[in-house]
């Protein structure tokens, strides 16, 4: 089944063309199926990228998908139009009454400030809160994932003393978890990040378990099963030339920067990256869709 989101969104012509399923509310209506409720609240500043990103790995399931796009409520974008904005996401407070069969939050590029800096860090604690009463599982990513272990569990993040930037080896843990069906012993995971949280404060909790980490970059997906979380410090859902976008604006920009290790065929910058994490993004994220299928209570969102 495909996803369902507006045909004017840009991701609706970008999937299209990959030969991603996509679907109008007319066709959806036709079908007499309970769509899966998945919420994107999306943090990151270029918005629609990161929109394409997470649509295109949930809308390659075998399940219909309904997106809704949200945004802070008192946060206003600034790389994004307004009339993306307006036309496409809801504030929180417009859907707090609603509930969700998944929901996915992504990171900022704040994570050098402390928690209690940022501006919306009291709204964001009343969403990580609300999930806990209106969302069936919730997969946190990169600095979002950070801020929920730190509100759920008070794990710091911790400065890096240079960028983790590339494409890292990593480890799985526990082939058993239904979140890694599929998956090879050991993956490559892009990684972009100032900060780290540290393995042993993870271990000292013993509602957490690590699903995959990396001798290099750390912790990279932790379960929280009391709070139905899934902790993803990486970017899977990162595109082949994602990292090049990031390294070469930096560049541009006069600012210190590693070219990213293990990324560039021979780590050579003009050199073509090649995509080696591709699989593993949409077996992930397909089995967290259909653990999100197997385990909704019926009519949870009703």
């Amino acid at each position: 089944m495909p996803i369902k989101i507006p045909a004017t969104l840009p991701a609706h012509d970008v999937l299209r063309s990959e030969g991603v399923m996509v679907m109008s509310d007319e066709d959806a209506a036709r079908q007499d199926i309970r769509p899966l409720q998945i919420a994107l609240l999306n943090l990151m500043p270029m918005k629609i990228e990161t929109e394409t990103h997470f649509a295109r790995l949930i809308g390659a399931t075998p399940l219909q998908i309904d997106l809704t796009l949200i945004r802070m409520s008192e946060h206003q974008s600034r790389h994004t139009a307004p009339e993306h904005m307006e036309a496409f996401y809801h504030p929180f407070e417009d859907v707090q009454n609603r509930r969700f069969d998944g929901l996915i939050t992504t990171g900022a590029p704040i994570e050098l400030l402390d928690f209690n800096e940022v501006s919306y860090w009291d709204e964001l604690e009343r969403i990580f809160d609300w999930t806990q009463t209106n969302v069936h599982s919730t997969m946190a990513v990169c600095w979002s994932a950070q801020a929920m272990l730190n509100h759920f569990h008070g794990i710091a993040k911790h400065p890096l003393d240079a960028k983790a930037f590339g494409a890292f080896r990593h480890n799985v843990h526990d082939a058993t978890s239904p979140y890694l069906r599929g998956f090879s012993d050991n993956l490559v995971v892009p990684v972009s990040r100032w900060t780290e949280v540290h393995q042993a404060d993870v271990d000292a909790n013993s509602g957490l378990k690590t699903l995959i980490s990396s001798p290099d970059a750390g912790p990279c997906l932790i379960e929280d099963e009391a709070h139905r979380a899934l902790y993803m410090f990486n970017h899977l859902e990162y595109d082949s030339d994602t990292l090049k976008g990031e390294y070469d604006r930096d560049v541009a920009a006069g600012k210190t920067i590693n070219v990213p290790m293990n990324y560039y065929p021979d780590d050579n910058p003009e050199n073509s990256p090649e995509n080696r994490w591709r699989s593993h993004a949409h077996l992930l994220y397909g089995n967290w869709i259909n653990q999100i299928y197997q385990t909704t209570p019926f009519g949870w969102t009703s």
